[in-house]
């Protein structure tokens, strides 16, 4: 399960940035590139009213929900999410589940790809608690929250899920630029120093 790496704040509605656990959360949610993550609408959920028990949610990321993120790395895709809320009279655990292809650029060609992902990730709200905890997954809600939005969780789920290396499977590059990558691997492969093949003599030549 991937864990959020998100501060503890206290805001109506609480959508922290994606950021290094060693430093504190003191602004917006941000993207990948530094820019604020629009929150949208539809990816309100309001908890006043809500019965204590788990409550399920579904959601489809199209291009409303990149535009949103600003993201660079994602061109598209067509992702569906869902995601249940365990309520309390203290606090919502969230789960949040994301799957399906995003389009993305291959790290070795650089043309476009598809790249199913699959990623899971879980965050506690705190219900109008004074309390402080040392905990990154843990947001405090102020006491005059009623609702929550997700975008950002979302988008911070999908982003988890991405792998390190992104590269289309074997045969599918474009072969236009292996070509030229085969070429310039040539044209820059190390010339053999030739004190090396003397000294591999001198050890052949000994008894």
């Amino acid at each position: 399960m991937y864990r959020g790496v998100l501060g503890r704040v206290r805001a109506p509605a609480v959508v922290p940035t994606l950021r290094d656990r060693s430093k504190p959360y003191i602004c917006g949610p941000l993207n990948a590139k530094g820019s604020p993550v629009e929150p949208l609408k539809e990816h309100t959920i309001p908890f006043t009213g809500l019965k204590d028990g788990t409550h399920e949610f579904h959601f489809e990321l199209g291009e409303p929900f990149f535009v949103a993120a600003g993201e660079e790395e994602f061109e598209g895709g067509d992702v569906k999410v869902v995601v249940k809320v365990d309520v309390s009279t203290t606090l919502l655990v969230t789960n949040i589940h994301v799957e399906g292809p995003v389009s993305v650029r291959c790290d070795h060609c650089n043309a476009p790809m598809d790249l199913v992902l699959t990623g899971h990730q879980r965050q506690i709200f705190q219900l109008h608690g004074e309390e402080q905890f040392d905990d990154d997954e843990l947001v405090t809600l102020d006491a005059s929250a009623h609702s929550i939005n997700v975008t950002h969780y979302i988008y911070e789920c999908l982003r988890l899920a991405l792998p390190v290396r992104k590269v289309h499977p074997a045969g599918g590059c474009d072969p236009e630029v292996e070509q030229a990558l085969g070429k310039l691997a040539l044209e820059h492969d190390p010339v053999p120093d030739p004190r090396w093949d003397a000294l591999k003599q001198l050890k052949t030549k000994r008894p």
